[in-house]
Parts: C-alpha cells; structure tokens; sequence
C-alpha cells in the first residue's frame, strides 16, 4: 500500500464517534481562537489584496463566505481569503514536530468546504482534526525547512484530505488529490528570509486553494500521479524526506490537536517564551536603567531566528515579530505584546531600538532537550546599578503542557473582537460555536461576523 493510499484509507476510516469529547471540545476552542485572529487583521494590506481577488467572483449559496462579509464565491478563494487573514498577525495556533506548523490554516479549508457542500457541525469538527492529524503527523516525520522547503509544503497535503473526506471522496480518488497537490505545490522556505514579505501570509492559504483544487479535480475523476511520496521523483527522494516512509497517524482516542499550542502573543513561537520570561522580571528592574538583556535559547532556535542582520532592525513586521531581542524588548517596555507593537511607528522607536542593541541572543545547549517540542527561554536583565534579575520559562502560556483556559481563549477572542463585533454579534459567534456540534449547517457561524468594507486595492 502506498503511503498516499495509507493516509487516504486512514481518512476515510475515521468517524465522528471516534472522537472523544475533549477533542471536540478543543476544536470548539481553536475555531473560536481562529475567528479572533482572523477579524483582527480584517484590515492589513496583505488581507485586502488578497480578498479583492475572492470578491471578484460571486458563486450563490450554498457556496463559501469571505469572514467579514456575507460575500460568496468558490470555496477554493474562500479559503485563500480567510487562511491569509487567520494567519497574518503570526497569532494561530502552533506545533512544534521536526518542523513547525500552525494547524489551525486547515480551518479556513474546512469551513469553506463544508459551507459549500451544506455540511454539519459534526461534519466540520471531523474535518478539522483531520487536518491537524495529518499536518503534525507529517511535521514530526521529516522536516521539510532542514532542506530550504517551506513546511507550508505540507499544507498541500493535509487540506486535500479535508476536502476529500468533507466531499465524500473515494479512498482512491483522495490517493489521486494527494498526488495532484503534492506534485504542483512545493514552496521554497525564501519567502520567510531576508526582510519579510507579504506573502508570508498567504503561504499557507495559497496551498490550501490549490489542495481543494485538487481535491475538487479527483471528485471529477481526474487522476493524480501516482506514489507521490515514494516513487522515484516522489516528495521522498527529491526532498529529501526519508521520515515520511514511516509516517505514523493517531487512534485509539490519541489525537494530535491535543498537543498543539495556543498562542499568548502575536509573534513567531520561538519567542514566547523569551516574551513571558521578560514580563515575569520586569517588575523586578521597572525604573532602573538596563544596561544588559541576555536572552539564551535552544541553540538550533537560535540559529534560525537570531543571526540575521535583520533581526536587529527589521523593517517589517514580518521580521520584527519573528525577531527574538525585538519582542523582548517590547515586551520589556510595554510589559505586553500585541499587534500594535509592530506598527510602523514601532519599528523606528529609539527607545525600543536602544533596547535591541543592548540585547543579545545566546544558543544554549542546556535548553536542548526539550526542543523541538517546547522553546524554552532563560532571560537575564542586567541594571545599572549592578544587579542582576534572571527568570526562566520552559512551557509558555499556551502550551499543550501549560494550557490555557476556556475562560483565557474567549479573553484573547475579545480583546482581538474588540471595536469590530458588537457585543451580540460576539456573543452568537461563541454561542453558535459552543453548540458547533449541533449545527445542521455551520454558515450562519461563520457569515456573522460582518463589518464595513474596507477600501479594495487596485
């Protein structure tokens, strides 16, 4: 059996009853997490170019919505819109494998989906943990960023399984969505070097239209290549993946969407640790004068996200807020981190700039062992006056094994829903989402949440 064959017999096995009821209840969390940080960059630049392009064509209902809107149009630029606006403020979800991921871009895959075939709440919950099964699985098998690929790669992979089961596909004609998307969609990990560009946004929505596309091309019984990972210019050997033949999936009540991690604050995950380290000692130096920020981190971290020229001045939020000494910077100055820390304003502030230079990145190998699966951080502050604060953070809030509460979700989705949703309009999105299960169709949740339009680039 093929492993394409393997992952599509895999999916189409698995049922709703499979799930045990803290599963279904963590998808509830993450839809909920995922709309705020959606509405929350309703209005970034990269969102509206790239929602021009979906409202230029209408499909009637039932088809997918623009979140926002009550716009419809084909599923395949639903999910190109709502996965760039889940994923610009780098505030979705995570998984720390081989590679990281951020899960939660199937979700804009899966709603678009079940909107467009009229599917239930039942429907869209499976769906959803078929994606981030899929995605994690395939990031703690080979990673795809240690050969210069971009882990969205995978991405092109999970989102047709999300269709094929939605759509009702096949066990072999998901094999062939498998291998139309694997072999056309293989990003280069450029996009997230140098000094950040839009696009990194669109990223994984943009392999996320082509994976529906293909898996929409199956259901028309078009056929896809075949052993798309193991044949002789198969995903294994072009790039360099040998993880992948011994890919493993869950069951038996063992899902991945328990091990992923809900973000405290809108940057890379490599500095959420660095970001609590610094907010727990800043009572400690408030009012004195820094001379010295060490921030030590796992080495391999280090080396991806510290050296960089750039990382020092970024000139786009991009960078900035995968920037380690920026985000604790901020962090120190503001005692918190938000979107509008990385405002363009921001970017040239002295004082913060001051702080950067004063900071410096170390990779330290006692912070190995738990990486990749966490990214600590160790945070040492030296004062003017002499004296030294340290604090040291393992598991940041958010975290599989540091979790936050319901009650800390719905906070996060109300301070991103703020000035944007009516406190109704915020109270049917969570309602209707605590009850997803129940839903005969889940368009109402998610054509809610409309707001006034913003000016449509040309």
């Amino acid at each position: 059996m093929s492993i394409a064959r393997r992952l599509a017999q895999w999916v189409a096995d698995l049922s709703y009853e499979d799930l045990p009821e803290r599963t279904i209840h963590e998808v509830k969390r993450r839809v909920i997490d995922t709309i705020g940080v959606a509405v929350a960059a309703y209005y970034a630049h990269p969102v509206k170019v790239v929602k021009a392009r979906a409202m230029a064509v209408s499909d009637p209902p039932p088809a997918a919505t623009v979140w926002g809107t009550r716009h419809y149009c084909p599923p395949q630029l639903a999910a190109l819109a709502n996965g760039t606006m889940v994923r610009y403020l780098d505030y979705n979800d995570t998984y720390l494998g081989l590679d990281i991921a951020h899960p939660s871009d199937n979700i804009p895959a899966a709603v678009a989906i079940s909107q467009s075939g009229g599917r239930t709440g039942k429907d869209l919950i499976l769906a959803i943990v078929i994606g981030y099964e899929i995605q994690c699985r395939l990031c703690d098998a080979a990673s795809l960023s240690a050969g210069g690929w971009d882990p969205v790669t995978y991405g092109a992979l999970s989102t047709p399984l999300v269709a094929g089961k939605l759509w009702n596909l096949t066990v072999e004609q998901m094999e062939h969505a498998l291998g139309l998307a694997g072999t056309s969609n293989i990003a280069t990990l450029q996009t997230r070097l140098g000094h950040g560009a839009e696009w990194t946004a669109c990223t994984f929505a943009n392999v996320a239209r082509n994976g529906l596309c293909a898996a929409d091309l199956a259901r028309r019984h078009l056929t896809g290549p075949s052993e798309i990972f193991e044949g002789p210019h198969g995903l294994i050997e072009k790039l360099d993946l040998p993880g992948l033949r011994d890919l493993a999936l869950g069951g038996d009540g063992d899902f991945m969407i328990d091990r992923t991690h809900v973000k405290a604050w809108p940057a890379g995950y490599h500095c959420q640790a660095a970001i609590e380290a610094i907010r727990r000692l800043r009572p400690q130096v408030e009012g004195k004068t820094v001379t010295k920020i060490v921030i030590n981190t796992p080495a391999a971290a280090a080396a991806l996200f510290s050296q960089a020229p750039e990382m020092k001045r970024p000139s786009t939020r991009e960078m900035a807020n995968q920037s380690v000494a920026y985000c604790g910077a901020g962090a120190l100055l503001d005692g918190v981190v938000t979107p509008a820390t990385f405002n363009e304003d921001r970017l040239i502030d002295p004082v913060l700039l001051d702080l950067i230079d004063k900071t410096t990145i170390v990779g330290d190998p006692a912070l190995d062992a738990g990486y990749p699966a966490t990214i600590p951080s160790e945070v040492v502050v030296t004062c003017a006056d002499g004296s030294n604060v340290q604090q040291r953070v393992d598991f940041p809030h958010g975290h599989a094994q540091n979790q936050m509460t319901d009650d800390e979700v719905l906070a996060k989705f109300h301070r991103l829903a703020k000035g944007l949703f009516s406190d109704d309009t915020a109270a049917t999105i969570l309602d209707l989402t605590w009850n997803l299960d129940t839903l005969p169709d889940v368009t109402p949740l998610f054509a809610q949440n409309v707001l006034d339009e913003p000016p449509i680039p040309t």
